[in-house]
């Protein structure tokens, strides 16, 4: 789609059909920026609406970097300005621009995955955070968030998604230690989903969202939004949650055609062949 490449500084697009790949691009420092930030929401505004989108992955664009933090620079000026205007603090009433990105990725029914070609602290490990899985370079890098080792604490979501991802004694000592992870470190703690080789990232990332991308999207748009939702829910609403997301996938042409060639090629559910999935 050509409005993409003309509309972006910070994103280079590949669009391969049924899946994308957004590379994260701010040359020399690759941090993320409040106009990185608004170049994914105009993103978003593009494809939220396309329906034969089933992955989206974020990587960087830079050498051995996902995003290395967020602009401390815009952070720095912005507490300064907090200091000498001397206004009494007002709690928040709505979430910021950061935040509501990744509230986006969270609700799009494509699966949303962090290739993570390199370091990633702060800001960028939030981003990654936010999306449905993350894989990580096995090269001498890092992923982590050590805000409070200058004061302040993660902002972009960090304290609330790694306590429920890896639970609330473990998130609580990788960022009072502001303590800064080893692809095997974070793959071992349940952060990483898969660490693949430094060498061949880019085609095994590619690789990675084909094989989601040729699996059932009504199956897999439902799996994630009942994963999601029913954390917030006491586990007898959940269940009806994932009793209605079961409805809607035994309502889809791809699942009854899919269960009657199991049934006709006298296969194991565990040997199924690649099945031609239509997304109806």
């Amino acid at each position: 789609d050509n409005r993409m490449v003309d509309t972006f500084n910070h994103l280079r697009i590949e669009d391969k059909g049924h899946y994308m790949i957004c590379y994260l691009s701010n040359p020399p420092s690759h941090t993320l920026t409040s106009s990185g930030v608004a170049e994914v929401h105009k993103f978003l505004d593009l494809i939220e609406k396309n329906n034969d989108l089933r992955v989206l992955a974020f990587t960087g664009d830079g050498e051995d970097v996902f995003i290395k933090h967020y602009e401390v620079g815009e952070l720095a000026n912005s507490a300064e300005k907090n200091i000498e205007s001397n206004l009494t603090q007002k709690d928040p009433t709505e979430l910021h621009a950061f935040h509501k990105m990744l509230l986006r990725l969270k609700n799009l029914d494509a699966i949303v995955i962090a290739g993570i070609n390199g370091n990633t602290a702060g800001g960028g490990c939030e981003f990654s955070l936010g999306c449905d899985l993350r894989i990580m370079s096995e090269g001498e890098y890092f992923i982590g968030l050590p805000e409070t080792s200058v004061g302040i604490l993660p902002g972009g979501g960090g304290t609330q998604r790694l306590s429920r991802l890896i639970g609330s004694s473990r998130a609580l000592d990788l960022i009072l230690h502001a303590k800064l992870l080893s692809p095997a470190e974070a793959y071992n703690l349940g952060v990483i989903n898969k660490l693949i080789p430094k060498d061949k990232f880019e085609e095994e990332l590619d690789l990675y969202c084909q094989d989601l991308a040729n699996r059932a999207p009504i199956a897999l748009s439902q799996v994630k939004k009942i994963i999601h939702q029913g954390l917030e829910m006491p586990l007898e609403e959940s269940l009806l949650l994932e009793q209605k997301a079961f409805d809607v996938t035994m309502n889809s042409k791809d699942a009854a055609r899919a269960m009657r060639s199991l049934l006709n090629s006298q296969e194991n559910i565990e040997d199924v062949e690649e099945f031609n999935w239509e997304g109806e």
